[in-house]
């Protein structure tokens, strides 16, 4: 592709530096997607065995820039090399390993039982694939969340246009070598671009939509797709909260909270928010996010030159991070540990704050950092209704050994997932749906979910000897009436 075939933009890249990142021309795009209309017609009727081989040939292609991966992170993000294995690949490669063991069944019509109206009767569901799909992936795993969803959408039969973030340039970059490397462009194409390449993307009548990023360009892209009215996935964030009760085993959930915030930096869309401590064991557990923080990244003085730490993504989301703490160091928060921020590195130590006030950014915002505000508490219902009080998050995270007020706490809030006593894990279970709820999300994914997420349930019911609907056509006579009637009559039976 060309300079003139192309409209660059400046952006900053992950040190801080501009790079040169390139729009695509709407003509360009709008080309792509016409190419694709024939084939995602002809997908309609391809195998199981079809769709495995393509997912497979990916999965090769994949692991044959495995080394390539690792540079492109550590251009990115500073990423580590087990991280990249833990967060990026293993993800994909599960997914994979999901679909195409199980595709054939997910693909088979479902028999549909008869209900009393429809006796005699055949009813099945049919999968059929959407179509052309635009998946429109982020920043933070750039890997995982571009080709995790491009798995379910070739499982179910779709053409795809790719579009990732222009945030981490070197993984979109070799991403589109992979995809240029197995498919034809009239299959599953992918493009570069910043915001532009992505309004024209959204300006064209996809038959599937599935976004993955933050609600406030979540709700663009659901506008977008309003005018089409094309279905969407929306994979979004919020505010997730952890609840730490005074009946909890404190350094287990000090340890595994410490380990699902800061990983990737806190760059995570179910990382723990912000996490309510019982007054009665707030002291313990702090001491042992301290301990646990110490075996995980080393001495708070040894943690940035740390290579297991990944990196803020760029120096806008850096200063952002910065001004959010700020914000509550000056409104009374204390540091518990961490604070340390250097822009030139893009560096934002593992933080813990206490008495954040409640109005401050850091409890307003979604942090998308290396921030953890701990919060006491000693009336968990004030907790409940606090969280109830704000946008439905995309995960909560309950560690208690009482098992009512556990119950208690998931009867009476709403999130997309939820874990007891664990956190952030619940993503890597494929037999679960995952995705959010309003604010946080609209849609699932994953495994079968994910299937479904890029299919069609289409209803086709056959016809049998039995002419049922004789029974209520006219001429409607006092008998036929009385023979209408005894049938509504049993509807209410059995009585529940």
């Amino acid at each position: 592709m060309s300079g003139r075939d192309m409209r660059m933009m400046p952006i900053a890249g992950a040190a801080g530096l501009v790079d040169q990142v390139f729009d695509t021309p709407p003509e360009r795009l709008q080309a792509a997607f016409e190419a694709q209309g024939a084939k995602a017609l002809a997908l309609r009727s391809s195998t199981a065995a079809q769709r495995v081989a393509r997912i497979k040939a990916l999965r090769e292609a994949l692991l044959a820039q495995r080394e390539a991966l690792y540079g492109a992170f550590a251009q990115d993000m500073r990423k580590s090399q087990a991280e990249v294995e833990a967060t990026e690949l293993i993800p994909v490669l599960d997914e994979m390993r999901h679909v195409i063991g199980d595709l054939k069944a997910w693909m088979k019509p479902k028999r549909v039982w008869p209900t009393v109206t429809t006796l005699g009767l055949k009813a099945r569901i049919h999968y059929q694939p959407r179509g052309r799909v635009l998946i429109i992936s982020p920043w933070n795993y750039p890997l995982n969340l571009c080709l995790g969803p491009l798995v379910c959408a070739i499982g179910a039969g779709n053409t795809a246009i790719l579009k990732p973030s222009e945030m981490t340039p070197a993984v979109s970059k070799l991403v589109g070598k992979i995809i240029a490397a197995v498919f034809d462009p009239t299959e599953v194409t992918l493009f570069e671009g910043a915001q532009a390449t992505s309004q024209a993307l959204l300006a064209l009548p996809f038959d599937h939509i599935f976004f993955t990023g933050s609600p406030a360009v979540g709700k663009l892209v659901m506008a977008a797709a309003a005018k089409h009215l094309t279905s969407v996935t929306l994979e979004l964030g919020g505010k997730s909260p952890s609840i730490v009760d005074e009946s909890a085993d404190v350094a287990m959930a000090a340890e595994n909270l410490m380990w699902g915030k800061f990983i990737n930096s806190g760059q995570t869309c179910i990382a723990p928010d912000h996490v309510y401590v019982h007054a009665g064991v707030k002291a313990a557990f702090v001491q042992a996010c301290l301990k646990a923080l110490d075996k995980l990244y080393g001495q708070a003085n040894e943690r940035a030159g740390n290579r297991d730490l990944t990196r803020i993504v760029n120096a806008r989301h850096t200063q952002r991070l910065k001004r959010i703490l700020d914000d509550a160091t000056s409104r009374g928060a204390r540091v518990l540990v961490g604070g340390q921020v250097d822009e030139t590195s893009n560096f934002v130590a593992p933080t813990l704050l206490e008495g954040v006030e409640f109005d401050s950014r850091i409890l307003q915002e979604e942090i998308f950092g290396p921030l953890l505000p701990i919060l006491e508490f000693t009336d968990l219902d004030a907790v409940v209704r606090q969280i109830n009080a704000g946008p439905k998050p995309l995960a909560l995270y309950v560690y208690s050994r009482d098992s009512a007020r556990t119950e208690r706490v998931l009867r009476h809030t709403s999130s997309g997932g939820a874990c007891v006593n664990h956190c952030v894990i619940h993503y890597a279970h494929g037999n679960l749906p995952f995705g959010g709820v309003n604010n946080s999300g609209i849609g699932n994914c994953h495994g079968y979910f994910g299937f479904k997420a890029f299919s069609h349930e289409r209803s086709v019911l056959t016809g049998g000897a039995i002419r049922s609907e004789k029974f209520f056509a006219p001429p409607f006579t006092p008998r036929r009436l009385a023979f209408i009637r005894r049938i509504a009559n049993m509807l209410r039976w059995p009585s529940f």
